[in-house]
């Protein structure tokens, strides 16, 4: 736990915006061979949904980062929504991504969150429809998170043509702010994307970046503070 924790406040400190925590999941559809080998061994580890709550209280004795929780509906379905956002709440949780929502379910989830001062950042792809962006606009909280690609993290980018087009069309639809993510692995993709949204969310790149080092904490500082550096 204590490396989980040391490894947060470190992103933060270099000055991560906003931070990231999956929820590992056995089964993460979402999420690329990165993500999902890091969900594997977390499982491994005995990591659950207490052990994550856990962290964040600890995390929030050192650092106020903005922190969401990015994880699957079943374990937070089985838990029940009421406890579920308590925890959220006790522990220091500012907001969740939760991918595989389904929006005719997420109405009464997303008031119930909002209701208890937890933003639902709620997801777009390229190919959700203008009706479907300004809906899902209505129900997000702070941020909505708009997909880069259509398919799992860390695979590769579309062109810059169409990226454009299609982000476009978040702005016009929606008055929520909105970062993007998946498939941001390159200093010029954090550039382009920062110029073209709200933000942008880098999580598979980090964790490959990670893999091999001796040091995981100055490698992710070394990381963040280049890729804030060409933003700031």
């Amino acid at each position: 736990m204590g490396s989980t924790i040391d490894l947060v406040c470190a992103t933060a400190d270099s000055g991560a915006d906003m931070i990231e925590i999956g929820i590992p999941f056995s089964d993460p559809q979402a999420d690329g061979p990165i993500i999902q080998a890091s969900s594997q061994q977390a499982l491994h580890n005995g990591i659950t949904l207490k052990t994550i709550f856990e962290q964040v209280t600890e995390i929030r004795k050192r650092t106020d980062v903005p922190i969401a929780l990015m994880g699957y509906y079943n374990p937070i379905l089985k838990m029940g929504h009421e406890t579920f956002l308590d925890y959220c709440i006790s522990s220091g949780v500012d907001g969740l991504i939760l991918p595989d929502l389904p929006l005719e379910e997420a109405e009464s989830f997303c008031e119930l969150a909002k209701s208890k001062g937890i933003s639902p950042i709620l997801l777009v792809a390229p190919n959700t429809p203008n009706e479907r962006i300004r809906k899902i606009s209505e129900l997000a909280g702070d941020l909505i998170y708009a997909v880069s690609i259509l398919g799992i993290t860390g695979n590769d980018l579309a062109s810059k043509g169409a990226l454009q087009e299609y982000l476009n069309r978040v702005r016009e639809n929606s008055v929520t702010p909105f970062v993007v993510g998946f498939g941001i692995s390159t200093r010029d993709d954090v550039v382009w994307f920062n110029e073209h949204s709200d933000g942008a969310v880098v999580g598979s790149a980090i964790i490959k970046n990670m893999n091999g080092s001796s040091n995981l904490v100055e490698t992710t500082k070394s990381l963040i503070q280049g890729l804030k550096g060409i933003i700031s």
